[in-house]
């Protein structure tokens, strides 16, 4: 569902920031090989991450699902230079092409692959993340939120994606639709929790950034 024109879109697209040319390979080569390309953050999108992680300044940085590792490199430009960026994703398949570019980004030796279930991995970090970006199973929101609260510092972001959700969660709920179930708490528990404040940005589908207070 586009909430507006492609027009529009491709306007906004072209007065954004360049898309830099590793990553406009990456994009290419996951639209040529990968199922589901479309799960890519794509230019505009990757643009808004990287600027974000670039104010944010964090030291550490945990993403919940990597896909073909687009989102993390983009994530990784705002990082400090002690940085570490670790990146959960149960696709065993995607390991190879997402290391290759990791490998040829400056971060290569500062990312850090999980591969599993990210309910049972993030029990097992033991570090304070500054930023924090939620791209995975929609159903595991909730969990993962409770999770990752703890271990975040003060004043850290975190960034939850597809919160619109194609405009289902303005639709009539369908009984068996657990994902759009899951998104409609999901979206009110970050809007009433004290723990944090949270704006959500109307970006391809659905951008949270909540503060952690």
């Amino acid at each position: 569902m586009h909430f507006i024109s492609q027009e529009l879109e491709d306007y906004i697209e072209n007065h954004s920031e360049k898309e830099p040319d590793l990553l406009a390979a990456l994009n290419k080569e996951t639209y040529q090989k990968i199922l589901l390309p479309r799960m890519l953050s794509g230019h505009f999108q990757g643009r808004v991450l990287s600027m974000l992680s670039k104010l944010i300044r964090p030291v550490n940085i945990l993403e919940i699902g990597t896909f073909t590792g687009y989102a993390a490199l983009c994530l990784c430009e705002g990082m400090q230079e002690n940085g570490q960026l670790h990146t959960i994703d149960i696709k065993e398949e995607l390991e190879t092409i997402q290391r290759k570019y990791f490998d040829k980004s400056p971060w290569g030796s500062q990312i850090f692959q999980h591969l599993g279930e990210a309910i049972d991995i993030i029990p097992t970090l033991e570090i304070k993340f500054d930023l924090v970006f939620i791209d995975a199973d929609k159903e595991n929101y909730l969990n993962y939120f409770e999770m990752i609260l703890p271990k975040m510092n003060k004043g850290g972001i975190i960034l939850s994606d597809n919160v619109l959700w194609s405009g289902k969660v303005l639709e009539p709920l369908q009984k068996n639709d657990i994902s759009t179930k899951v998104l409609l708490k999901y979206n009110e528990l970050l809007k009433n929790d004290p723990r944090i404040e949270t704006v959500l940005l109307p970006i391809r589908d659905g951008l949270t950034v909540s503060r952690v207070r």
